[in-house]
């Protein structure tokens, strides 16, 4: 989807996620947990669920125990496809 007037793509919001760093051990990878909640089904009652996210961080910026913002971009290898953002705290 072009635009006429400017001649730029517009592009859809890509997926953001904050989590906190559980292992920085790779070279510019972290595994981030990040934490949901899902209703269940029949019962109604809300649970709680974690994903493990291998992400991209290219400058090592992040160490374990950091809360960050991490998002999703094109897959850089087997396993991550999401890229650190900003480190959010300790």
């Amino acid at each position: 989807m072009m635009s006429e007037e400017t001649g730029t793509v517009k592009r859809v919001p890509r997926t953001t996620r904050i989590g906190l760093v559980t292992s920085d051990r790779g070279d510019k990878t972290l595994r981030v947990a990040y934490a949901y909640t899902i209703k269940h089904p029949k019962y109604g009652k809300f649970l709680r669920r974690r994903a493990t996210l291998h992400v991209h961080d290219e400058g090592d910026k992040a160490k374990k125990g950091d809360r960050v913002e991490v998002m999703m971009c094109r897959p850089v290898s087997k396993t991550k496809c999401w890229r650190l953002v900003r480190v959010l705290g300790s």
